[in-house]
């Protein structure tokens, strides 16, 4: 175990921690304004956006990425980062508008109007009004689509394979040394992710308990 230790690649992490950071990043500009949008929508094709957006929660990650393996293939994108992305982005897509929809859709509707009424924009009472009021919402958004995309497996096997330090992220590390039966390297891996999407889902929970305490929760 110790050798093991001593030997450990820790490349697999940090491509990891690189591609959930940026697709984080990305998605919090893209969603943002589309999370805000259904939430103050009434228009009739609100159900079929949620539905088109709530999707990659409910396919089987081999059907997406057989698809993104297909669309991919014509632009050059298989088994490179900038691909794997792409990818994520649009699997954890729902995981950070979600969040961010049923925190605005949880604001006072009066604090809102006020707003308006004090001829801020739309645009304006978005950032300076109802974000700073969704903390939990936002906090849990980046941090859930954060971890998805750091243990997400199967998309990133089908369109990114292992290609050490463009897509060999630790997931696919993890598979690979089980395949080979190297279980000690395996279950380091392994017990590294467990302690970090631990640490992940704590930090969530203490940091919501606290907003309830102090009133902060919206």
């Amino acid at each position: 175990m110790i050798e093991t230790l001593t030997h450990l690649d820790l490349s697999p992490f940090v491509l990891s921690f690189k591609l959930a950071g940026v697709t984080t990043l990305l998605l919090f500009f893209v969603s943002l304004p589309f999370a805000w949008y259904l939430s103050q929508s009434r228009s009739k094709t609100k159900p079929f956006m949620e539905a088109l957006t709530a999707l990659p929660m409910v396919l089987p990650p081999s059907v997406l990425g057989f698809y993104f393996l297909m669309i991919f293939n014509q632009i050059e994108l298989n088994f490179t980062f900038t691909g794997l992305v792409i990818a994520s982005c649009l699997y954890s897509f729902p995981f950070m508008v979600q969040p961010l929809q049923g925190g605005f859709e949880s604001l006072n509707k009066n604090m809102l109007e006020a707003s308006y009424l004090a001829g801020k924009s739309k645009f304006k009472t978005l950032l300076f009004v109802a974000l700073p009021n969704i903390k939990p919402a936002l906090l849990t958004a980046l941090i859930i689509t954060f971890s998805h995309t750091i243990g997400e497996f199967g998309v990133i096997l089908m369109i990114g394979g292992s290609i050490p330090g463009e897509t060999k992220v630790a997931s696919i590390a993890i598979y690979e040394m089980v395949e080979i039966m190297d279980y000690s390297s395996a279950h380091i891996y392994s017990l590294i992710m467990l302690l970090i999407s631990f640490v992940v889902l704590l930090s969530v929970y203490v940091f919501t308990h606290s907003q309830k305490r102090v009133g902060g929760f919206h």
